[in-house]
This record gives C-alpha cells, sequence and structure tokens, in this order.
C-alpha cells in the first residue's frame, strides 16, 4: 500500500534507542553553494551556519526519521546520506556515487537560475548512472532570500511536474520545509519498492531491531544501497 507523506509528519528519534526497519541511500547533488550541506546540517543535526566550508569530495550523515502512523514496517527509516560536491572537478566523484543509492535530492539555490539552469544537468546524471527507478525529488534552497530571488516557484514547480519529481522550496536557516523534503523523498523510495519500480535489491526488511549508532558508518550495506540489520532481501535477484 502506498504511504502517503502528506499527513506524516516525521521527528527525530535518539540513536541510543532508535529502531528502524529500512535504511535508504541517498545522494545530494547540484551546483557549489546552493546549500545542501547547510540543508543536511539542518535536517541531521538542527542546526545552521551562516558560513561553512565547501564540501571537498563526499561526506557522509545519517538519521532515523519517524513517519507517524505509517503502515507497520515503515514506521522508521534510517537514511543514510552522501553529500557530494558541487564543483566541476569533483563531478567523476559525486557520480561514482550513484551507484547503489535509491534516492537523489537535486538541490538549487533560488537566488541563483544558472543553479537552477543545471538541475537539468543534474538529473540527466542520476539518470544515466543511478540505479533503475530511483526516487529524484528537487529542493529549491534559500527560500528566507526572497527578495534576491531569481527562480519564480511556479517556473521550478513547472519544471518539477514535467519531470515527475517531487518539489518544495526549503531554507536551511528557517528551518522549512526541511524535514517534509526529506520525508517526502523517503515514502517516494518506500513506494517505489512496495510497487515494483525498484526492480533490484533495494532494501532488506529488519523486523525492527534496535539500529547502530547514526554515527557509526560501518553498518551493513550491500550493493543496493539501502540495508538493514537482517538478510532478508526485498527481492531476491540481487542489485545489478
Amino acid at each position: 500500500m502506498p504511504v502517503d507523506v502528506r499527513k506524516r509528519p516525521t521527528r527525530l528519534v535518539s540513536s541510543a534507542s532508535a529502531i528502524w526497519s529500512w535504511q535508504f541511500r541517498i545522494i545530494l547533488v547540484g551546483d557549489s553553494t546552493v546549500g545542501k550541506s547547510a540543508l543536511l546540517k539542518r535536517f541531521t543535526e538542527g542546526s545552521f551556519a551562516e558560513t561553512s566550508d565547501p564540501t571537498v569530495g563526499v561526506d557522509f550523515f545519517a538519521r532515523v526519521i519517524e513517519i507517524e502512523d505509517s503502515v507497520p514496517d515503515f514506521s522508521r527509516c534510517r537514511l543514510q546520506i552522501w553529500d557530494t560536491a558541487g564543483q566541476e572537478r569533483f563531478r567523476s566523484i559525486a557520480r561514482s556515487y550513484y551507484r547503489n543509492a535509491v534516492g537523489a535530492l537535486i538541490v538549487y539555490d533560488i537566488t541563483s537560475r544558472k543553479s537552477f539552469e543545471n538541475a537539468s544537468n543534474w538529473l540527466k546524471d542520476a539518470q544515466l548512472h543511478a540505479e533503475n527507478g530511483i526516487a529524484i525529488a528537487l529542493a529549491g534552497q534559500k527560500s528566507d532570500l526572497n527578495a534576491r530571488r531569481e527562480v519564480s516557484t511556479e517556473e521550478a514547480e513547472a519544471w518539477a511536474h514535467e519531470n515527475n519529481l517531487p518539489f518544495l522550496e526549503t531554507s536551511a536557516k528557517n528551518d522549512y520545509n526541511v524535514e517534509r523534503i526529506f520525508s517526502k523523498l523517503a515514502v517516494d523510495i518506500y513506494n517505489r519498492i512496495n510497487d515494483g519500480r525498484l526492480k533490484s535489491c533495494e532494501g532488506i526488511k529488519s523486523g525492527l531491531v534496535p539500529a547502530q549508532p547514526l554515527s557509526d558508518i560501518a553498518s551493513p550495506i550491500d550493493d543496493s544501497g539501502c540495508t538493514v540489520n537482517t538478510s532478508e532481501c526485498c527481492n531476491a535477484t540481487g542489485s545489478a
């Protein structure tokens, strides 16, 4: 049964007591300085820094979210998120992380028209290098800077609709729609597994066992990129 995220708020679950039924690998992509790292820091740590160093290569983050009133085996989900550098010289590194990712969040800056225009290139990258059926969403970052806007909400909505992408404008600074965009992406991944659009072994049901600490990147990861703490795979064919 598909899960509807619109009435399903998320909340942070502490790593000490968290249990999770699925783990999904998600990749964040977009031009440099659009606010990917700030968005991720707000989502995983609940904080915001006015200035930060640009990502070099790839950074790793993880968080457990709870989809309230969800179906029994998708109440909690661990998102394993890879934040990629947007500079062209790191593009080949970012592309290598599409393999086994089951979700991608394309981020642009509403005050930078170029970053929005380049979203089409990031979408092509995801479609070319990622698993068939990967869930992709679009986030328009820095919605708090509306006075400097170069991309209208309506234009971004139209482009996202044309490409069948969930879309929200977000603000890491004001914590606007940050929870919601990641929750929408997680639910889309789950629904794609549930209805067979993700064909390979994109998730393994855990049976709701205690999760690994969120800071532990040594959690078991199979070739699909979204794993849990058992050996039962959602699809016996394995990954491509």
